[in-house]
Order: C-alpha cells, then structure tokens, then sequence
C-alpha cells in the first residue's frame, strides 16, 4: 500500500478522485437540500412542465409559434432568437470595430482624433443605457404613413421594413451556398498546389470561377420563385400599416444597433493593439522586397495582425452573445426572456435556470472551441520563446 503512494502517478490519481468526488458530493447535497426545501414549501419541481402549452406568443420569432405551442418549443425559439440576433450584432461589430481600428492606426490625424473620440464615447457608456436611447429613437420614428421612404426599403415607428425574395427556402439556402462558393473557391484556387499552373497564372481561371458561381447563383435563385408572384415582395402602405415585405421588430433593430456600436469601440481597440504589435522590421523587409502598401497590407501586416488579435477578440465575441440577455429589458422574445417568463408562469425555477445556463455553455463553450480551432491553425510554428 505504501509501496503505492510513493508513486506520483499513482497519488496524483487518487488527488483528482478526491477532488471529483468532493465536488459531486457538494452537488448532490445541494440537490438534495433543494428538493427537501421545494417538498417543504409545496413547489413542484421537475421537467413536466416543458410540455405543457404556454399561452403566450413573443413579439419577434423566426421559428413560428403559437400560444398552444409547449415550453420546449419555446425555448428553440428563444434561444434561435438569439443566436440570430449575437451574430447579426457580431457581424456588424466586427465591421464597425475594423473601420474604427484602421481609422486609429491611419497616417491621417483627423481620422486618428475621430475614432479615439469614437472609443472614448461609447465605450464608457453603459450597453444597457445604449440600448434603451435606440429602443427610444427607433420607437419614436414616423408613423407607417409618414414612414421615411428609401425605395423598397421603409423605416417607420412600427419597425424597418424590407424587400423579401419570393423564394421557396430550398432554392434560397443553394444560391446562398452558391454565393459563398464564388468567394471560398477562387481563394482556394489561387492557393492550392493540386494545380501545376504557377499561383500568379490563375487570375483567369479565378474570375471564370467566380462569374460562374455567381451565374449559378442568379439561376438558382430564380428557379425557386413562387409561381404567380413577383420575385420579391415590396412593403406598401395599405391603410394604416405597411404591408408586404419583411418587418425588422423595434426591439432587433435597438439591440443591433447598440451591440454594434459598443462593441465595435472594444474590438476597434484590438484591431489597433493587433496592428501595432505587429514589428516594424517585418514592414521594413517587406518594403525592401519592392512590395507595394496593399501587398504589405494583405500580406505582412493583416495576418500577422490578426494572429495577435484572435485570442482577444474570441473572448470579447463570447462577452457579446452574452450581452444578448439584454434584450429582456425592451421586450425582445430571447432565449433570457423565455426563462424569466417561463419562471413566473409555471413555478419552476431551478428546471428554467438550469436550462438557461445549459443554453449559453453549449453557445459560447462552442464558439470558444471554434476560435481555439482557428487560432491553432493559424499559430506560427517554432516561433515561441524559449528560456
């Protein structure tokens, strides 16, 4: 027995079964004591609940639902609701915190001035007090008859409303597919070696791949009309309200809004500390190779930017979709606000916090996984420190 301990693998072992069966022994008890506590006070635990019929209908839902429709239901709807609404605020964070970014390491100080400034100002006001002056200033545009009117696309007090194909979601989901093709495909075809023809000899063969694509695309998408009506469905004014179209709710367009502009200032501020880690004699070799400002750019200066800036903006991507909990305080129907209703109405508590919790670890575990995936393929071999 003895003889045992004295080997490190051996006690390392039996550490990590004391400490497994510590924090076990901790979960079970409080589970225990919950549930004597719930007993004690009549509340009924358990997840009969999720499919009992809720009684309610959000306000925003990709997924259609009705008020007969159970809990489970309700929470896939809440919680597609919300992945759809952190990666449109991701989407166009990214984009505003790249221009911000570039704006902050440009030659020109007046671009300099405006997006420090920029950082400055939304950074340090609070998301949710950023969410609540959108949800005010979209809620108190025009009403649908006096919406402002930008061609086919109508903003007014009730929502933005915008052109919609006509498109069975088959037909639709393939051009998509297609489009991304035409992007992935010439990148892929102007580095890989399966081709015997030399790298700067593919311009030719990557615009036809291209241009095909996207050919591909346009028929696709056409095929897929719905017969009888137009290609795309246009909102018009009947009566008091617009009709047609897609409607984009009040509380998306604040959420989105506000998630662009504060987190686009954080990860402005990491595409600029991205940008400046990157060594100024790596620029310098590239000038010396003849190499042109875009070419330094595109080929020195991002990828070695964004190999910085990666670890750093998946964390601040992981903040963001959490930020998404927001949404309860304006009334957008997201996975948050499924749990809080879902609470008041049938009692039980832990059950909807518990799933609560399981929601955002398999979001936000997965995209952490997806981000660690990217990093290590991009890392730079060798290239530690070594003491």
């Amino acid at each position: 027995m003895f003889a045992l301990l004295r080997r490190q693998k051996v006690r390392n072992a039996l550490l990590q079964i004391f400490f497994v069966g510590t924090i076990a022994a901790i979960v079970i008890g409080g589970w225990l004591n919950a549930q004597q506590t719930l007993e004690r006070q009549r509340i009924v635990s358990g997840f009969d609940f999720l499919w009992r019929s809720t009684g309610w209908e959000g306000n925003f839902s990709l997924l259609a639902a009705t008020p007969n429709d159970p809990y489970w239901w309700f929470f896939v709807v809440g919680l597609v609701n919300t992945l759809f609404l952190g990666v449109i605020g991701l989407l166009l964070a990214t984009f505003v915190g790249l221009t911000v970014g570039l704006a902050r390491i440009s030659s020109n100080e007046v671009l300099r001035f405006l997006g420090r400034i920029y950082v400055d100002f939304f950074r340090n006001i609070p998301l949710i007090l950023q969410v609540f002056f959108w949800y005010a200033f979209v809620t108190h545009m025009p009403a649908p008859r006096a919406a402002y009117d930008l061609g086919s696309l109508k903003i007014s007090s009730r929502g933005i409303y915008a052109p919609v194909p006509n498109v069975q979601w088959e037909f639709l989901l393939a051009s998509v597919v297609c489009v991304v093709a035409a992007i992935v495909v010439p990148i892929w075809l102007g580095g890989t070696r399966y081709l015997s023809r030399p790298p700067e000899q593919r311009r030719g063969l990557r615009v036809a791949a291209c241009l095909g694509l996207l050919a591909l695309a346009v028929l696709v998408f056409a095929a897929g009309g719905k017969a009888g009506e137009p290609l795309f469905s246009v909102p018009e004014l009947q009566g008091l309200n617009l009709r047609g179209g897609m409607r984009i709710s009040p509380e998306f367009s604040a959420l989105a809004i506000a998630m662009a502009l504060y987190g686009g200032a954080y990860i402005g501020e990491i595409v600029r500390g991205g940008f400046k880690a990157v060594g100024r004699g790596q620029i310098e070799a590239a000038e010396s190779l003849g190499l042109t400002p875009w070419r330094i750019f595109s080929h020195v200066r991002l990828p070695l930017a964004l190999r910085a800036m990666l670890p750093i903006l998946a964390n601040q991507y992981i903040w963001l979709i959490k930020a998404t909990t927001l949404g309860i305080t304006i009334g957008f129907t997201d996975f948050f606000m499924v749990v809080a209703i879902t609470i008041n109405q049938s009692g039980n508590t832990l059950e909807a916090i518990g799933i609560l919790m399981a929601g955002f670890l398999l979001v936000n575990l997965s995209l952490g996984a997806l981000f660690n995936h990217v990093n290590k393929a991009i890392a730079l071999k060798g290239n530690q420190l070594r003491s």
